[in-house]
């Protein structure tokens, strides 16, 4: 293949075939190490019956996923308890995350004295980390001693019974990512022609047949990627069920991640965490598979 040629400065720098690949190798070894190797790897283990504290690690095939499926299994219960917990919050938090953030968002989008700072004010809580936020909620929710109980000189339980245990981890998610979520749809919505709006007008449409017909369309690909990355996000969920709730009332707001933190790190079963993990990914994109459908048929 010819050499291709460019001329800078005055100097002539011949790029062979290979230089493209040569800039995405560092890319394909950051990946290979970090993403391909560990997953292949976890595959291997969830065929094992793997302690990582004793030296034997006997193969045993299929039988850590057929565990998961069996009611005789050890684990079957709360491993569908636990996974039945993701989809309550996932299934609460997922269609708050998607409609308050758009609503932020087009208010934001106006033009007003001090938007700037409002748009800091609403992203500032998602820089904080989970650690953080799960301690700071924690102690202003505690049926005890926390301040919100003071303020409203009552003895809710926010964090030991349900649904207040819910409503506590869905509502404190809300206000710590809402701000991610509004900045990805503003900067969506900056990217909507204004003649598209000034047409709507023309024709006669109100407000409504504007969001409709004109923002909804030109917010499609955005709500796309937000409503895939929030599922994800959400069934993920585990630094706020361990750091405010710890799983209570009981192990009923116990999320899939966090029961496999404590059958792989605290259990010492690598082997059935792992086959858990591949079935939460297999599952999770499943659904993705579903989201892509729903807004490829809208497309059409």
């Amino acid at each position: 293949m010819a050499a291709e040629t460019a001329a800078t400065g005055g100097q002539v720098r011949r790029t062979g075939p290979a230089t493209p690949y040569l800039f995405l190798l560092p890319y394909f070894v950051v990946f290979t190490t970090f993403v391909l190797v560990p997953a292949v790897y976890g595959l291997w283990i969830s065929l094992h019956d793997w302690d990582y504290l004793l030296p034997g690690k006997p193969f045993v095939g299929l039988d850590n996923y057929k565990a998961l499926f069996d009611p005789g299994s050890a684990v079957y219960s709360f491993w569908w308890e636990s996974l039945s917990a993701t989809g309550i919050f996932t299934v609460l938090s997922v269609p708050l995350l998607l409609v308050i953030p758009l609503l932020i968002a087009l208010l934001l989008n106006r033009r007003f004295k001090g938007r700037t700072l409002f748009r800091a004010i609403y992203f500032a809580p998602y820089v904080l980390g989970v650690a953080v936020i799960g301690v700071l909620w924690r102690f202003l929710l505690d049926p005890n001693l926390g301040v919100v109980n003071a303020i409203i000189g009552g003895s809710t339980p926010w964090t030991t019974a349900v649904p207040w245990a819910w409503v506590t981890l869905v509502g404190v998610t809300v206000w710590w990512t809402l701000g991610f979520n509004a900045v990805i749809y503003l900067a969506g919505l900056q990217d909507i022609p204004r003649e598209l709006y000034e047409a709507a007008r023309i024709d006669g449409g109100g407000k409504w047949s504007e969001f409709r017909h004109v923002t909804l369309p030109g917010l499609r690909p955005v709500l796309l990627f937000i409503t895939v990355n929030t599922i994800l996000v959400s069934a993920n969920m585990f630094g706020q069920s361990y750091l405010i709730t710890q799983g209570a009332p009981g192990t009923e707001t116990r999320t899939a991640i966090m029961y496999i933190a404590q059958v792989g790190l605290a259990d010492y079963k690598m082997g059935s965490a792992a086959a858990m993990s591949y079935l939460l990914t297999a599952c999770l994109l499943v659904i993705s598979v579903i989201v892509f459908r729903m807004f490829r048929e809208k497309d059409k």
